[in-house]
């Protein structure tokens, strides 16, 4: 959990690239400046977190503020997406453009803007409401818009952490990965994928379906009485050879290499499928969000997505160990979306997947991002 907090604060720092000259015109109105080593920072608003005592606590404050909102989300990469795509909101919204300096005549008014964003945010996100607020999914707007689904979300959210928090740290990263899963499968099964964008009362049709997957969840949680083995790491196999089959294979490849840290796996497709009684190949799809930077051809890369890439075509790029030290990087909210052929094998429980790693993918590309 502080390793998700600290990574989310070093988003701050980490979302533009490297500047070659510091202002120092800028630099000398920063006290903290040299003492804080400040000029290896990236961005020049976070430039001014670093060197004003001021902006420092107001940063301190937030990222407090932050913690507290992961700590009661059970899904809280959502969460972590969304507070990057705020950062570079409140950079545009202060007057700074990616790494263009700031002008002296700028500094009081950029410094004071950055100040004010960064109080209302930390007040913002200490209330629980914000989490209905900053829902930026079909199935979260549904939820949100009506009581009775939001408070039991609420309450599911409040169970599975209590059942989380009695788990050794590995098999609680496996645990959230499988929530996030579960996440992803419902908004499948209620046919929310893909309609962020749809008018809210044309997707009312899904509140008995949300409905129904928030009782059976919350069922299946308190009839574990306590016992977090009981819920999660359980199912080992999917009913059938499809897109469910698909997530639950990258879900655990994800937690497995701790790729949470850096991805968030954010929808999933089956395009393809060759089943016979015993065996099934399945060319599935999947589409993540880089949460933290990482360079383009690292174990991140390879574990997580299951390729180098190249950084000017935006393409995978396999077989590229021997530019491994190459400062290319993706930066935070790019997607990323690979393909590949999942290998399945019928067992007395359903479908198990023979992979063990992403690698190799067939096809993928990169766009997006700031």
């Amino acid at each position: 959990m502080r390793f998700i907090v600290l990574t989310v604060l070093a988003l701050l720092a980490l979302t533009a690239p490297a500047s070659a000259q510091t202002d120092r015109a800028i630099a000398d109105r920063l006290p903290l400046f040299a003492k804080n080593g400040c000029q290896q920072i990236r961005d020049p608003g976070n430039q001014l977190f670093c060197g004003d005592a001021g902006l420092a606590a107001a940063a301190e404050k937030l990222g407090i503020a932050i913690e507290a909102r992961l700590a009661r989300l059970p899904d809280r990469l959502p969460a972590i997406e969304e507070n990057a795509i705020w950062a570079r909101q409140r950079n545009l919204g202060c007057g700074i453009v990616g790494q263009t300096a700031i002008r002296p005549d700028e500094f009081d008014r950029v410094k004071a803007c950055l100040l004010k964003v960064t109080e209302e945010r930390a007040a913002i996100l200490r209330d629980p409401d914000f989490d209905c607020l900053a829902a930026n999914t079909a199935a979260g707007a549904v939820i949100c818009a009506d009581p009775s689904l939001a408070v039991a979300e609420t309450e599911l959210n409040g169970e599975v952490l209590g059942l989380i928090g009695k788990l050794d740290p590995t098999a609680a990263r496996f645990a959230f990965a499988e929530y996030g899963r579960w996440t992803r499968e419902r908004d499948r099964k209620c046919n929310l994928v893909g309609k962020e964008n749809v008018p809210l009362q044309e997707l009312e049709s899904a509140e008995d379906c949300l409905g129904a997957h928030l009782a059976r969840k919350t069922d299946e949680v308190r009839a574990a009485k306590g016992d977090p083995k009981k819920v999660f790491g359980r199912q080992v196999a999917a009913h059938s050879p499809d897109t469910d089959a698909v997530d639950f294979c990258a879900a655990r490849i994800h937690a497995a290499n701790s790729c949470g840290n850096f991805l968030r796996i954010n929808r999933v497709y089956a395009v393809d499928s060759q089943v016979t009684d015993q065996e099934a190949q399945v060319t599935g799809e999947i589409e993540m969000v880089v949460l933290a930077p990482f360079t383009t051809c690292s174990k991140v890369a390879t574990s997580c997505t299951g390729t180098c890439w190249d950084a000017r075509t935006s393409r995978p790029q396999p077989g590229a160990g021997n530019k491994e030290r190459s400062a290319d990087a993706f930066n935070v909210t790019r997607r990323l979306r690979i393909q590949r052929n999942f290998a399945f094998v019928k067992a007395a429980d359903g479908w198990r997947c023979r992979e063990d790693e992403l690698a190799p993918v067939s096809s993928g590309n990169a766009s997006g991002g700031s």
